[in-house]
């Protein structure tokens, strides 16, 4: 063997090394993020797209369910969770997290740009918003045709016996939609008001399922002539030619704050910072722009089409997040020992 061979596979053999220490180089560089959610699954890659653009170099490893299985997987884990952040999740959730001692406050970058109602008030805030979302009924009107079935506008209109086994909506142990719904009314009625209501709505109930915008669907497709769900999900399947209307009720909409919070960790990952920055960036909220009547920052004129002409107007007025956190695991016991048998299976 000649020396310009013996000196060809010795550069290979460097080149081999070099190209071996650059990957794993880049591996490391490579950083991760876990990100528990609530948020639907076709809105995560379309808000997360700016994201991924302006930071290449970490990865997004998203966690998604309904809002009560996102708490309650979170409240399991414990310490143990390997959540680094929370994004798109209520707020009212968010409390019962930080009463277990699990989140870091933390004041992200332009906070105070943020609508006053959609961030907590403490300095460091626990919790910030990117939206609220409330209460909608959502009505196929070719169904109603069909049937006979009267006109929608307020909750009392549910309880009429034309609807007797032609209404959904989910379920609040699984459901954000479903909790902001129940203490809605509750704020609305009083809490022994509400459950007489919600004892009459049940007698009409034939299902009650376990994510927020199953019902917007499930009536979207005909299946059932209405669903309990919330705006969003109704303007949604409305956008993809579904023949329903979406119905704000006249009493006024249950709502919550769809909110991101710090996980509270030894070591926090300067990349989860960077993350709540981003959230309620203008390039991230102009995202949801289109999909809700109010967002944490104003980066419109106008409303999206379909919204109440006033969308705060339209909320419950005396809404109280703090209680309903509080007041949570109570007011879940109850509803599941009445109504947890008409639920669908999991």
């Amino acid at each position: 063997m000649g020396i310009w061979s013996r000196f060809g596979k010795g550069m290979l053999a460097v080149a081999a090394a070099a190209t071996v220490f650059a990957g794993a180089a880049f591996a490391a560089e490579k950083k991760e993020l876990t990100v528990y959610t609530a948020l639907e699954n076709e809105q995560i890659n379309k808000y997360l797209a700016s994201f991924r653009e302006k930071y290449p170099d970490i990865e997004i490893k998203i966690v998604r369910d309904s809002t009560g299985i996102v708490t309650a997987k979170l409240l399991a884990e414990g310490e143990k969770t390997p959540a680094d952040v929370v994004w798109g999740t209520a707020a009212s959730s968010l409390l019962v997290l930080e009463d277990r001692g699990m989140i870091e406050p933390y004041a992200p970058k332009g906070l105070e740009r943020v609508e006053p109602m959609l961030k907590d008030t403490a300095n460091p805030p626990a919790w910030v918003g990117i939206d609220a979302w409330e209460t909608a009924i959502i009505y196929n009107t070719a169904e109603a045709k069909a049937k006979g079935l009267p006109p929608i506008k307020s909750y009392k209109d549910l309880l009429r016996p034309e609807f007797k086994g032609q209404i959904i909506m989910s379920n609040p142990n699984s459901s954000g939609t479903g909790f902001l719904a129940v203490t809605g009314l509750i704020h609305l009625m009083g809490e022994e008001e509400a459950f007489k209501y919600m004892d009459q709505l049940h007698n009409n109930i034939a299902m009650y399922t376990h994510s927020g915008s199953a019902p917007a669907k499930k009536a979207a497709a005909g299946e059932f002539a209405v669903g309990i769900s919330y705006g969003y999900a109704g303007m949604n399947q409305k956008k993809k030619g579904a023949p329903v209307e979406v119905i704000f009720p006249e009493e006024g909409s249950g709502w919550d704050v769809e909110a991101n919070a710090l996980i509270k960790k030894a070591n926090i990952k300067p990349e989860a910072k960077l993350f709540l920055d981003w959230a309620i960036s203008d390039e991230a909220i102009n995202a949801l722009k289109d999909d809700y009547a109010i967002t944490a920052v104003k980066v419109r004129e106008g409303i999206p089409e379909g919204y109440a002409k006033d969308p705060l107007s339209q909320l419950v007025k005396n809404n109280d997040l703090k209680w309903s956190a509080l007041n949570r695991d109570r007011i879940l016991k109850e509803w599941a020992a009445r109504y947890d048998g008409k639920t669908e299976a999991n």
